[in-house]
């Protein structure tokens, strides 16, 4: 491992800057639009997709690949899709690439800064410094890269600059690549392989052209990646070493796009070059693009500011100060960033999962409330009239249940009442409950509330004769496919969840004047509860479920798999555990789970198949749901310790899904966003605990919200206002936020007071009784002041 000097890793206002690409080669950023997503990491290796209205790819490895999109802890390689410059002095033969890769020259000067809207890189070598910067546009299926090469030296320097970006292989079918001198680009052409007729005429309007355009022409090129690179491999192209590229073009063999310009530079003379790199449907296509985006400066300049807007509109409804550097960073600028991608994108398929389309838009209640209440319906539209949620939710005609869609999941109607909750907490919009929807096998519209409820009654009669509910192939953890793939196998996490959400759907139902159906939802969480205390209770903590063949799993008996997180984290949620078990549950967490890198997820991990559990077991111990640090099950427990009141311990679990000062070196990623996961089985394999699977598609992020939102800083809708009841962490004396709430912002300070006992709340300078501040208007500005006691510490 390199450790990370000091200084390497800045925070410079909202932007993250990386000063050497050796410490964390994997790290990077992300940038998206509602068409498409581009990650890269710092030294040049890209994975981008763009929907076509499915999943598909514009530039992709030199090999046959599978047809997913982003894999966890994702392998680079020499010949991964990337976008490099090479930089020739052609009176020396001197070589030097940026970002980083391929040739690699450590000597070099660097600096990688990641922004809200942009991926910027500085790179130094021998007085000439090549500046680079990549955004998207506001919509579309387009990469903008600005190139700025510049002679800091005393004397002119004669270079040769070569952007170079990768094609991959595109189609075993049909694909080439040449150059077009009227578009100044070199275009690749390629037929989307296909087997059935049917597909020929869905095939008719694909993008199978990927290109790379430039605002002038270049003095040479090449479109072949053999030709480029020959013997001299990606390090030392052979195409470099001549004096010119040699302009050979791909016929069926794999394309690259190559454009060499000569350079020649005076003393602090510059070099400017605009690129377009995507996906179009044909050369018409290409060139409208060429006429909208590079007809001049102020063409590119306009649609760079098209899609800063578009980004600045998720800016989220919260900013705070509280002295943690680390997590005021990250909270300010990031995470409403990471909700919002989630929120535009749906994770850039076509058929998300019910759970995560759910969870996903929960996080836009805090962004875009408006969001959140489009994709309820939706998801309710999609409902089966006896209450059942479909395992994905299909976003346009042609969609269909693809993947892990087509595996039964018996979690996805537990989300409905959480997920509501958020929205209504936020928006005050009862009247949701009431609207009409169908439902995907009648019709026959029904209210909101009608739907909700019948999704309840579905869990209710989903069990067995003991009270728990059956997983069939899964429940919120997929791969646990085998516990009840014969009919008879339960989880205790989704029996203490369904009892969660049956409190939840009972506190929105006495909201809303129905107190019957509280009533009855009280009852069954009851009902689940006590199934679950009297069945799946370990001693020590809860089971995670019990086999198609009667074998409880998840306890104190078993070498590996002994505890699994969410059972404890949601029988605190949902009420099953009193205090000597909850006591009990987060010493037994704390010795078997936790991390100096968050709380894993079960543990030990598994080390080989269980077949009566499924392919979780096969996953690589600490390796995402295998033991890693899985950070959606992390903010549930989180969420559980503030709902039990412990602000100190919830907290620390809430910082340990950060990236810091202290471990970049050990987690090998920037803090721009939480991962889906770090690598856990701690004890067995500490070499590689820590380590971020980079992966950036999680419901951790809209959990993290509501929790600092509504928990952490207790600023939490309620249908007459804004109720406040804080649990800020011990060891903070003073914390200030801004939240914007229903149309009006509010300015909160809080402060801990040694003469105060309880707390008392000042809005506008007058006291407010109740903890609620109601009746209130759009458009107007709050002062609040949040006296808290001190802690015994603060009065010692």
């Amino acid at each position: 491992m390199v450790e990370v000097p000091e200084n390497t890793v800045l925070r410079d206002g909202a932007d993250i800057l990386l000063r050497d690409a050796r410490v964390m080669p994997n790290a990077g950023g992300f940038l998206w639009n509602p068409d498409m997503m581009l990650q890269m990491t710092c030294r040049g290796y890209a994975t981008a997709q763009f929907m076509q209205p499915e999943p598909a790819k514009y530039s992709r490895s030199p090999a046959m690949e599978a047809t997913s999109f982003m894999q966890p802890e994702h392998p680079y390689f020499a010949h991964h899709s990337g976008r490099f410059f090479y930089v020739k002095d052609r009176k020396s033969g001197a070589l030097f690439s940026a970002p980083y890769e391929p040739v690699r020259n450590p000597d070099q000067q660097f600096e990688f800064r990641s922004t809200a809207n942009s991926l910027e890189w500085r790179v130094r070598q021998n007085d000439i410094e090549i500046s680079l910067t990549v955004c998207l546009p506001a919509a579309g299926t387009t990469e903008m890269w600005h190139m700025t090469v510049t002679n800091l030296g005393t004397s002119a320097r004669d270079l040769s600059v070569y952007p170079v970006f990768s094609f991959g292989y595109l189609s075993w079918m049909n694909q080439g690549g040449t150059y077009d001198d009227s578009l100044n680009a070199i275009i690749a052409r390629y037929v989307t392989p296909y087997q059935k007729v049917k597909d020929y005429f869905k095939h008719l309007d694909f993008k199978d052209c990927s290109f790379l355009m430039a605002d002038q022409a270049p003095d040479s090129w090449s479109a072949r990646l053999s030709a480029f690179e020959g013997e001299g491999g990606l390090h030392a192209p052979d195409g470099i070493q001549a004096a010119r590229l040699g302009r050979e073009q791909a016929d069926y063999e794999i394309p690259l796009a190559a454009l060499q310009y000569d350079v020649s530079l005076k003393p602090g003379e510059s070099r400017n070059v605009r690129l377009l790199f995507g996906a179009a449907k044909d050369s018409a296509e290409i060139a409208a693009l060429r006429t909208e985006f590079l007809e001049n400066p102020a063409a590119f300049d306009r649609q760079a500011a098209l899609g800063r807007a578009f980004v600045e509109k998720g800016q989220g409804v919260l900013q705070v100060k509280t002295g943690d550097p680390t997590f005021d960073h990250y909270v300010n600028h990031w995470m409403p960033r990471q909700v919002y991608y989630h929120g535009t994108t749906n994770r850039l398929t076509t058929d998300p999962q019910t759970r995560n389309y759910l969870q996903d838009h929960m996080g836009m209640c805090y962004v875009n409330p408006a969001s959140m209440k489009n994709a309820i319906l939706l998801a309710l539209s999609q409902q089966k009239v006896n209450g059942e949620m479909p395992d994905g939710i299909l976003l346009h005609e042609g969609a269909s249940l693809k993947y892990i869609n087509q595996v039964p999941h018996t979690d996805h109607t537990v989300w409905l009442p959480i997920c509501l909750r958020s929205y209504l907490n936020e928006s005050g919009d009862f009247d949701i409950l009431w609207a009409q929807l169908p439902f995907a096998d009648d019709e026959r519209p029904v209210t909101l509330f009608q739907h909700i409820s019948r999704a309840m009654r579905w869990l209710a009669s989903n069990r067995d004769e003991r009270g728990l509910n059956f997983i069939a192939e899964g429940d919120w953890c997929d791969p646990m496919n085998m516990v009840g793939y014969k009919g008879k196998g339960v989880s205790v996490w989704l029996t203490l969840a369904t009892a969660y959400a049956c409190r939840e759907w009972a506190t929105i139902c006495r909201m809303a004047g129905q107190d019957e159906m509280a009533a009855n939802m009280e009852s069954l969480a009851a009902d689940c509860n006590q199934s679950a205390n009297r069945h799946c209770w370990d001693g020590d903590w809860y089971g995670r479920g019990i086999t198609d063949d009667g074998r409880i799993f998840g306890v104190a008996a078993d070498d590996e798999g002994k505890i699994f997180l969410n059972p404890q984290s949601w029988a605190m949620l949902c009420g099953a555990a009193d205090a000597d078990k909850t006591a009990s549950m987060r010493q037994a967490v704390d010795k078997h789970l936790m991390t100096p890198y968050g709380v894993m997820m079960l543990g030990p991990a598994y080390t080989g198949m269980r077949d009566d559990i499924g392919r979780i077991t096969q996953k690589f111990p600490g390796s995402a749901e295998n033991g890693s640090v899985y950070n959606h099950a992390a903010a549930f427990y989180a969420y559980a310790l503030y709902t039990i009141g412990d602000a100190d311990a919830a907290y620390d679990v809430l910082k340990r899904m950060l990236p810091s000062d202290t471990d970049y070196a050990v987690r090998g990623q920037l803090p721009n966003y939480i991962p889906n996961y770090y690598r856990g089985a701690y004890h067995q394999y500490p070499r590689t605990a820590g380590r971020s699977s980079q992966l950036l598609n999680t419901g951790t992020v809209a959990w993290f919200t509501r929790i600092v939102t509504e928990k952490l800083f207790g600023l939490e809708g309620v249908p007459k206002g804004l109720r406040i009841h804080p649990a800020i962490p011990s060891h903070w004396n003073e914390a200030q936020v801004t939240r914007r709430f229903r149309g009006a912002t509010f300015a909160i300070t809080y402060r801990r007071l040694s003469n105060t006992t309880g707390m008392q709340i000042q809005v506008d300078g007058k006291a407010c009784p109740g903890q609620v501040i109601s009746e209130i208007e759009a458009g107007r500005h709050y002062e609040v002041e949040v006296r808290l006691p001190a802690t015994e510490r603060d009065t010692e």
